[in-house]
């Protein structure tokens, strides 16, 4: 009797509960966050649905929306257009379909950030995470879990900004780069409003997590939710942005794929 084909198995195991289906994705509504710049900046849209017609004499059978939203709001991929230092590289419609598709490793500093909402992960902290469960998978995701999901259903503690800005775990530039420029994985993701630190518009280079990832041709993922239901190994991370020509990135649909023990 012939094995069962590779796709056979996974079809046999997402039926069967051996492999779990764990959605890192956000709700999309008019509440979910969204970054704020400085007033001299433009400003990047609140998600709204503009009703076309709901079973009414618009459309009697039919209900549909029209919707309005920034290219980074919610649960986003950055391209590597987003930023001055990929301005020549994909846009978020060129995105290899094939690497939409990857493994990831999930790093959980969710006590530290308690501790300091400014915590900052550094190369040795991976060295150690590697030491521990082996090196990050080449063409994978690194995805850094920091708690911060829980504050997602409200704006301010999401951004949790004073005045001297918003205070929120990410990576040191030194990391950034290290992530960027000698890392095998193709992209970062974190539960924060954006990819880099709260802090990120005070390093040297400002905002190093876009800075050195897009111009390396990497990617991000931001405002992801439910790492903690992810092993530091093993899973399978589908990200999917809308397609958008020219686009610097899209909301995304990000699920992953996780193998009961």
């Amino acid at each position: 009797m012939s094995q069962p084909s590779v796709l056979a198995a996974l079809v046999a195991g997402l039926r069967g509960g051996s492999i779990d289906v764990v959605d890192l994705t956000a709700p999309l509504s008019s509440a979910t966050p969204v970054i704020r710049l400085p007033p001299a900046f433009g400003q990047t849209a609140v998600f709204e649905l503009e009703e076309i017609s709901r079973y009414d004499d618009r459309g009697p059978a039919w209900y549909w929306n029209n919707f309005r939203s920034g290219e980074h709001t919610g649960t986003h991929f950055d391209a590597p257009n987003h930023w001055v230092t990929g301005q020549d590289l994909a846009d978020v419609a060129s995105v290899p379909a094939g690497r939409l598709l990857a493994p990831a490793a999930v790093l959980d500093f969710t006590a530290e950030a308690a501790e300091d909402p400014d915590f900052l992960v550094e190369v040795e902290h991976v060295k150690a995470w590697e030491a521990v469960h082996g090196p990050l998978p080449e063409g994978g995701w690194l995805l850094l879990r920091t708690g911060w999901d829980a504050r997602a259903d409200s704006q301010e503690a999401f951004l949790n900004a004073d005045e001297d800005g918003p205070h929120t775990p990410g990576l040191s530039p030194d990391c950034a780069r290290w992530v960027a420029q000698e890392s095998p994985v193709i992209g970062l993701g974190v539960e924060t409003v954006g990819t880099d630190a709260g802090r990120g518009h005070s390093f040297d280079p400002a905002f190093p997590c876009h800075s050195y990832l897009m111009g390396s041709d990497k990617y991000g993922l931001t405002q992801l939710r439910n790492l903690a239901a992810l092993p530091p190994t093993g899973s399978v991370v589908l990200a999917g942005p809308l397609p958008i020509v020219t686009g610097s990135g899209a909301p995304a649909r990000v699920l992953a794929l996780v193998e009961r023990p």
